[in-house]
Order: structure tokens, then sequence, then C-alpha cells
């Protein structure tokens, strides 16, 4: 038979990696819904007047392309060894964590764990950084990790505020805490009117404190006494530490204070040019409710067995709206897992011996450095010396000429932070660049005596296990083993999107060229990460229409905060005082939350029958505003899941009052190659880059949420004229590759194609399933853009609730969709353009069999609460006790939907809610919880 090419490009899979449909799939989907193709029912899902009309400009690459590039990128990054120190350190990630947690899907393809029954595994995990961070700092409470140093210091002051008994207006920053950590505290405060003092003010005239231990220069001391005379004067204490430091050094608690924050970034995690990095939060028992930000708590199931969940969910935005204890929604919970299992591989006695060798070396190399007549201080560091010097620049250059980099304190010293990774040869290379030919020299250590650590830390047996490879292996793979991931099943959270994040693309930021520098090396150091900088934000602006891109913000929440910022320096610059932000009721959590951090007062929006804005109330609520209107915060497409006709007409009202158009770039996998949000009207946006542009979420981080501007806001954006909303200059800079390399892959024309995918998934699921259950809105020809709402409320009458659908849905193996919001008693379904045509019917097939089970109890043939319903999820516990149930094992545990083979177990039933609440335990529980793990 003579040989008859096939015609196919090898090299043309790249768009059906993001793509999960087939085009046959396709046709059969369009089949379903009655629309002949995707331009046409784009043209019914779309408002045509907002359409773009020019194609996005970029050609697709191939993977070995892309990969040439990216290493090219990468490689002008020049990594030297840093001694930069100023919050951020050298540190060995053990392979076997890099290999089974951080490069392993099974971990950052995970949701933020809102449903615990299939987070046990990263919640555990979470739980065991939180009792690290308790007991390094002795404090009782912490949290399950913040966005970073700088941003947990911010709100640390702002808890202060809440808790302090003072009726001062200001806060203490000490002289020594990091830069960084001071330019986004000072950020913070401005809208709030907290003024920031610095020195040495008298505890009365402050609310709170925020004192440095180590200083940012090296400096010990006990602040015992100025923590008792800021309690007399009833401020609030807060310290910002290091967690390393603390195995040999006086917790904080022992020294009174309320609050302790920093980051773990130096267990394990890599510097990545800032970020992403877990910054962490203790406090008292007495400010455990005023604390921001995801707290993971012990409770248990209906069997009684010990169950993890996140406690305390009510001081969050995304119920507490303007008056949460923060706007945070990401955290960083990735990095937090990593510095847990880095404790847990090191225990207590392998951390305290990495933070001997820091020290000692330290020492060491002071004195070296005063035997060869040099004035070096402090007398006593930890891990970081400042050296006197008449030639600063000469000293700088010399040490570059040595592979080092350090850094230049004031005009006339340099200092010098030694870390994990610091060997005897980089204590001669630094001598050298002194001028000197010494040898590394052994010394004793030189801390403080009064200052040393005497209480035990880590003493819970999760730090004492086997820490033998093969163990730590299996521990970290029996934690997986009890989550439902991305790399199992599809995870149809609305608002949330949950698509690939391609092996490839997550390649690079394990490269040291990304991951290995310092945020404050010289910039000819990181000409890579300018280049990706530059090319990135042109390629966001050109997808969204804006003139400007700031990739600072390292959450959404950020985002948002840091747009609301923009237009409040904006207004500011024109001698304008406005402050009102008009939020419709449908807006997402985080958006009131962000207004209140920026000063602006919010004024709710009501929403029209159809679920859009309503357009009158929001035209009165602007002219009652008048000019102290700022700002409008609107998502689009909405969150009703649709595409409203009167955007345009919102941003003319605004626009006619004076204010500025905030979108809330949530919902934009359904608007990217077809929509600019930059060109209907809008001024400033966030992009998710941890939704539509594939940072994976990582179990509740870490993300990034980069913000676009028109051109009269540009000069305004962070780190210009609105202040640092995050520490390092690019924020989460190590994970701005994989967005990279996700817009590189796919070129302007497969991005467009994932966005008409991703709403004909949406548009197949309201089909097959808008029978059996209501969808609560629908848009222009009764179509939904990328998402869509099914009401669930009918089904009460018959005794049945939303949790009831959830729950049985893990039985078939899924994850919920978005539960009860943007309105409660619904579930809010967004399938996303990864998703295979199988797994669509495979999820519907379970919702339609749920449905006949509502059905039954409807007809009265089973009773809600002996329905399988209402016993989901089904655990193995269940199938073998004693069966007592008017349904069959079979019945219960593998209803439609669930694989026979490959069946997801949950490891826990039911979590009972309100017990945890009621009997908080946010440290690791007694080793019962941990039946499976080693002795």
């Amino acid at each position: 038979m003579p040989f008859s090419p096939t015609g196919y490009d090898p090299d043309d899979f790249a768009n059906r990696r993001h793509i999960g449909p087939s085009p046959a799939e396709m046709e059969a989907m369009l089949q379903a819904i009655g629309t002949p193709s995707l331009d046409a029912l784009v043209d019914e899902t779309v408002p045509p007047d907002l359409r773009q009309s020019e194609p996005l400009s970029w050609e697709a690459m191939t993977e070995a392309a892309l990969l040439s590039k990216l290493r090219g990128v990468a490689a002008k990054n020049r990594v030297m060894t840093s001694l930069i120190g100023q919050g951020y350190h050298g540190t060995h990630m053990p392979p076997v964590i890099q290999r089974c947690v951080l490069e392993n899907p099974a971990w950052y393809t995970a949701y933020t764990p809102y449903q615990p029954e299939i987070a046990q595994g990263r919640l555990e995990a979470l739980l065991n950084f939180q009792t690290m961070v308790a007991d390094l700092t002795g404090l009782p409470v912490a949290n399950a990790s913040l966005l970073d140093e700088a941003t947990a210091a911010a709100e640390a002051m702002v808890m202060a505020r809440r808790a302090s008994k003072s009726k001062a207006t200001a806060f203490l920053v000490a002289d020594d805490v990091h830069p960084q950590v001071v330019d986004v505290i000072e950020t913070r405060a401005r809208p709030l009117g907290i003024e920031i003092l610095r020195g040495e003010p008298e505890p009365g005239a402050v609310f709170g404190a925020l004192y440095a231990y180590p200083g940012t220069w090296g400096d010990l001391r006990d602040l015992s006494e100025p923590i008792a005379a800021l309690h007399e004067a009833g401020g609030i204490a807060c310290v910002c530490c290091d967690l390393l430091a603390l195995t040999l050094l006086k917790e904080p608690g022992a020294m009174g204070a309320d609050i302790a924050v920093g980051s773990a970034q130096r267990f394990g995690v890599p510097m990545g040019y800032g970020g992403p990095h877990a910054a962490f939060m203790s406090c008292s028992d007495a400010l455990k409710r005023t604390m921001p930000g995801r707290i993971v708590g012990v409770s248990k199931d209906g069997h009684g067995t010990p169950a993890y969940r996140l406690s305390l969910q009510t001081r969050e935005q995304h119920i507490r709206r303007e008056k949460a204890t923060s706007n945070v929604c990401t955290a960083q919970a990735l990095l937090a897992v990593i510095a847990s299992f880095y404790a847990v591989f090191h225990g207590p006695k392998g951390l305290r011996a990495i933070a001997e060798r820091v020290h000692l070396r330290t020492a060491s190399l002071a004195r070296v450095l005063r035997s060869a007549g040099h004035e070096v201080f402090p007398a006593t560091p930890f891990d970081t010396i400042r050296v006197k010097t008449a030639d600063q620049a000469g000293l700088l250059s010399r040490a570059r000429g040595e592979g080092l980099n350090l850094r230049a304190v004031g005009e006339d010293h340099v200092g010098i932070t030694l870390d994990e990774t610091t060997g005897e040869e980089t204590v001669e290379a630094v001598a050298r660049a002194f001028g000197m030919m010494r040898p590394f020299e052994a010394t004793e250590a030189a801390l403080p005596e009064e200052l040393l650590r005497t209480s035990d830390y880590l003493t819970h047996p999760i730090f004492h296990m086997n820490r033998a490879e093969m163990e730590m292996m299996r521990y970290m793979r029996r934690l997986s083993d009890r989550d439902l991931a991305l790399d199992r099943t599809m995870i149809p959270l609305g608002s949330c999107t949950m698509k690939l994040n391609a092996a490839v693309e997550m390649l690079p930021i394990s490269w040291p060229g990304f991951a290995a520098l310092h945020p404050f090396a010289p910039a000819d150091q990181a000409e890579g990460y300018a280049e990706l900088a530059e090319d990135l934000s042109a390629k966001l602006c050109e997808i969204t229409g804006y003139d400007a891109m700031s990739l600072q913000p390292n959450s959404g929440a950020q985002g948002e905060y840091a747009g609301l910022m923009t237009i409040a320096a904006y207004h500011e610059s024109r001698g304008e005082e406005r402050d009102i932000c008009l939020i419709p009721t449908s807006a997402h959590g985080t958006n009131p939350a962000s207004a209140q951090m920026a000063g602006m007062k919010v004024v709710p929006v009501k929403a029209a029958g159809n679920g859009d804005i309503d357009i009158e109330d929001f035209r009165a609520r602007a002219e009652e505003a008048g000019d102290r209107l700022a700002a409008c915060m609107i998502t689009y497409p909405s969150t009703h899941g649709v595409f409203e006709t009167t955007v345009r007409e919102v941003c003319e009202i605004t626009h006619e009052h004076g204010g500025q158009v905030y979108l809330d770039g949530a919902n934009l996998n359904a608007m990217v190659g077809l929509v600019r949000p930059g060109r209907i009207g809008a001024d400033v946006s966030h992009l998710n880059l941890h939704k539509t542009f594939c940072i994976p979420h990582g179990g509740g981080g870490p993300g990034m949420g980069p913000i676009g501007v028109k051109a009269h806001l540009a000069e305004f954006l962070p780190g210009r004229g609105s202040g640092a909303v995050s520490a390092a200059p690019l924020g989460s800079a190590s994970i701005l590759p994989i967005s990279w390399a996700y817009c590189l892959l796919m070129g302007g024309e497969g991005l467009r194609r994932a966005t008409e995918v991703a709403i004909l998934s949406a548009n197949y699921l309201a089909a097959r399933l808008g029978e059996a259950y209501p969808v609560l809105y629908r848009g222009r020809s009764g179509r939904v853009a990328h998402e869509c709402i099914i009401d669930t409320r009918p089904f009460k009458e018959a005794g049945i609730t939303v949790d009831d659908i959830a729950k049985r849905l893990i039985d078939s193996g899924f994850h919920a969709p978005t539960m009860s919001w943007p309105v409660a008693g619904t579930l809010m379904i967004e399938p996303t353009e990864s998703e295979t045509k199988a797994e669509l019917d495979r999820f519907v097939s379970a919702m339609l069999s749920i449905r006949e089970e509502i059905a039954a109890v409807e007809r009265g043939d089973i009773a809600a609460e002996d329905s399988p319903l209402r016993h989901a999820p089904h655990t193995t516990r269940d199938l073998v006790a004693e069966w007592n149930r008017p349904y069959s094992r079979e019945e219960g545990a593998f209803p439609p939907g669930a694989f026979n083979v490959d069946k997801y177990w949950p490891p826990v039933g039911r979590v009972d809610n309100a017990y945890g609440d009621r009997n908080l335990v946010c440290t690791c529980p007694p080793m019962e919880a941990y039946a499976d793990a080693a002795e």
C-alpha cells in the first residue's frame, strides 16, 4: 500500500491540550444545545456591541519552541549567591518534597478546602503548619498562611486597631523592620486614617506597635519591657519574627507579644524573585476571632471520627463583606504545605541544627572580619551582620566578582546575611571581598544568654515520625490520596475557574533561573524576569484593552485593593474628595472588603429580577453620591453567569458622576479574545492569573491578581503613585512563567477558542440539566456565559438541602459546584474548556441521578433523613458497619458517575461544622487522629 500522509500537523496539539472536547465532541455538544456552530453560539451569548473586531495578534508556539524560549529567558537571570537577606533566604527544598508536593498535581491542582470531606489531606498538612507556627512563636492560635510577610504585618496592624483599648490613632513601626514591610504598612494605613510613627514614641501615643526580632540589620533585643509598657497603655504588641531563629531564641509569646507575623520562606521554599511564600500569623487566644485569613480546626464527622475543616468562617469576607476581618480570599496554601513538610522532614532537632549552623558561621564571619580591624555590628547576631566600610561601592563590586550579592546599608555599611545554603567556601569568598585571605574558622555561639530559648517546640509526634525518605514519600502520598483535585476529577466551581495547569507550563518554576533569584538582586541580574514581565504585560494589555499593567498584586483580592487604591490616588491628584463605592449585592465577597480597605464607603446596589444590576437603582445611588462617587465595582460577565446588556450604561452613569469603573476580572475566562473590558467603559480590572491564565490554585493559593488600567490611571499604579501592595516588586514572580507560557503556547487564536469552548461547555450543561434543575438566570437567546446557576431551593420543601446534593456528589467522585453563592440555596457550575465531553456527561449522570433520589423523597418513597442524600458521603466505614438503611450498599457507594475500579473513597463522613466552631482546636490533635502515620 503506498504511503499516504495524514495531513495532520504533529505540532498542532497545544490548543487540544487546554481544550478538552475534540472537534467531533464539540459538534455533538452544539447539536445538543441546538446551535449550528461556535460562532453562532457566541453571537447568541455575547452582546454584539461589546465584541472586539480584531483578533489577538501573536501566533501559537510549539511545546519544543516554548521550552527553548523559556530556557533562554531563564538563563538571562544571572543567579549569584545571595547574602542580601531582608527577609529572603537561600534554602534547600528536600527533593522528596519538591517531587511529591511542589511538582505533584495531586497537591497543586486542588481547590480551597471549603468541602472538608474531600480535603482532609491538605487540611492535615495545613494544621501541621499552624502547629509549627504556634509552637515556634509561643502563641496558641495560628492561621493557615497569609500572602507575604508585608501583608501579614499590615493585617496585624489592622487587627491591633480592632482589638486595642487605646484611643490613639497612630501605630508604631520599629526602625529595624524590613523596608518592604514598612512600605506595605504605610500603603495600608493611609486610607484608614492610621498615622505611622517610627523611633520610640511614648506607649500611650499608639494603639499598637510592630517590632522586629531579629531586626533587618541583625540586631537582637529583648522586647519584654517595651511590650509591657505598651500593654500598660492599652496597646497591642506585634512582632515580625524569623521561624528559624526561634528554634534558638526566646519566643515572642514569652515576651508578651499579642501577635506574631513573618515568612515561612526559609523553610524549604525558593526565593523565586519574591514569591510565592507563605506568610504566617499567630496570636493570643483572646484575639482569635479577629484574626484574618483561614484557620484550620479539628471537628468530627457523623461517626465521631476526628475530621478537619476551616473554622470560624463567619469572620471571612464572603460572609461579612465590608465588616470582615480582611479581604484575603487566596492564601498561600501550597507553600504552607511545603513549609510544614519541611518541619516534619527535619523535626525539631533538625531545624535547630540548621539554625545552629547558620548562626555559628555568621559568628565565625563576624570574628574574622573583626580580627582584621573591621567594625562589625551587632555584637550578638543570629544570621545577619553589617560592616562599616569607607568603600561601599567597591566592596559590593568585589563581592560580585566573587559571585556574591551583599546588601547596601546606608552609605557606609554593607549587610551580610547567611542562610541554610551558606558553606565554608561562601564565608571565605566574603573574606576575600574584604581583601582577606583568612580561611574559615569555627567559633562559639554568640547569642545573648537572656534571649536563649528554654521552652520545647514541635513536641507533637507528627514532627518525630521516622523521616526516612520512604516514609516521608508515603506520608505525603497518604495525605494526597484523601483529597480530590483536578488530577482526579472535574471541579466545576462557578467564579473559581478550575482549568488545566499544563505540565509544560509548570516546568520552569523549578528551574534555578526563575526559582533562585533574590527579589532585590541588581537589575542587571534579572534581565530574564524583565523580559518576561514586559512581554506578559503587553499580551495582557492586548487581551484586556488596557494601556498599562502592574504585576505586583499577589492575589485577586490584592488586585481589587490595588485597583481601588489606584483610583483613590487618581482622585486625590485632582483635588477631589471621593469616597463612595457602588457595589451590586451580587458582587464577589471580596469587593466590599477591598473597598473598605481602600477607605471607601460601600453603597449596595440592588439586583433586578433577572439577576442583572438594577439600572434604575444604580442610577439613583450614583446621583445620591454625586461628587463623592469614587468608583463602582462590577463583575462581568455577571456573577449570575450572563453577559448583561447594560454594562456600557453602568459605565456611562459612573463616568457622568465623575467616578471610575472597576471591573472585577474573575470571569475573564468568558471574555478573552471576544471582549476587551478596557474598551467597553471600564477603567481598571484585576486578572486572576490563577484562574483564567492557568496558575494552579494549590489547595487555596498561590494566586496572582495583576491589574490593568487605562492610560489616565497608569501613573498611579502600585509602586508609582499609590504605594506598594506586596513585599516584592513583581509580587509572586516565580509563577508568572506559567501564565506567560500559557499565552505563548495557545497563541491569540487558541485563547479565543478556549473562551468559546468554555461558553459551549457551560451551555451544554445548562441544556442537559435544565429540565431537572431550573437554571436561575439566562441572558440573550436563553444562553448562559461560562457558568450557570441551578436552583435547588424548591427541594427544601422535601427536606433536601444544597448541602445534601453537594455531599452526594462526593460519592460520584466530584467536587461540588459553588454552594449558596451568589444566591443562597443554589449551585453555581463552571465546567471550563478543559473538560472533555465524557467528563461533562459523567457529571450530568451524577446530577440526574441525584434528581431522581430527590424525586423519591418528594414522592414519599423514602424519608429525607433515611435517603442516601442525607447519609452522604459514604465511607468504607459505612459499608463494613451494620447496614440497616432502606437502600443498598451499592446504591449508596456507587451512584451513577462513580468509577467502579478507581472509586474515590472519602476518608471521613459528613463533617459537623458547628461542633468545630464551638470547640475550637487549631493545632495538631492527639496522635489517634493520625492513625495511619508511622510510629
